[in-house]
């Protein structure tokens, strides 16, 4: 028999348009908190917990937080013992616009603080794998990419190369997905991609 039940389908994308969600969703741990749920899938506080390295009550407090606001959600039990509360992200993607966000200087500041957080987390996240690369061996250190680009465009341009690059992206994740689902495991890794594009003046 199996124990496992599955959750409802979640909504694919969110954006984010109300200050007080975006102001749950900035503290720094509650942005470790959901990364860590969307790489790992469903998983417990505990689980999460030692994933962060923080104590598994401080990571109960802000699974509840980002719960409250729709940013995460019960996942159904995974595994027999009832006990255990089991939590994912609750959409695949999340976003959030300056635009949306402009009009308050709470709001804006806001925005600003989540941006600066998360592009600080991702920094942190790429020099980890740089102490760590020589223990990823030749294939992936050759696989693996770090480049800067300049291009001449307008806004129009911008917005359509940026469309044509998450389209692409996400052609690969759902490949993945797909191959997994099929038995094609052997030599997948979680694999992150940052992208940032915006205009600038000498």
């Amino acid at each position: 028999m199996d124990d496992k039940q599955e959750p409802p389908t979640r909504r694919r994308t969110r954006r984010i348009t109300d200050v007080g969600t975006l102001k749950a969703f900035a503290h720094p741990l509650r942005l470790k908190v959901y990364g860590t749920l969307r790489v790992t899938g469903p998983t417990t506080a505990s689980q999460v917990a030692a994933q962060v390295d923080e104590a598994v009550s401080l990571v109960s407090y802000h699974l509840r937080k980002l719960a409250e606001h729709g940013l995460i959600e019960e996942a159904g039990a995974q595994s027999g013992d009832a006990r255990e509360r089991w939590w994912r992200a609750a959409q695949d993607n999340l976003s959030f616009h300056h635009e949306d966000f402009k009009d308050t200087p709470e709001g804006a500041a806001v925005h600003t603080s989540v941006v600066r957080t998360l592009i600080a987390q991702r920094h942190e996240q790429y020099e980890t794998y740089l102490d760590q690369q020589a223990a990823w061996g030749e294939e992936w250190r050759l696989a693996a990419d770090q480049s800067d680009f300049l291009a001449r465009l307008n806004p129009a341009e911008l917005t359509r190369l940026n469309a044509e690059i998450h389209a692409l992206i996400k052609t690969y994740e759902e490949q993945g997905k797909a191959a997994e689902a099929a038995g094609d495991t052997e030599g997948r890794e979680n694999v992150a991609l940052h992208l940032a594009s915006f205009p600038f003046r000498l």
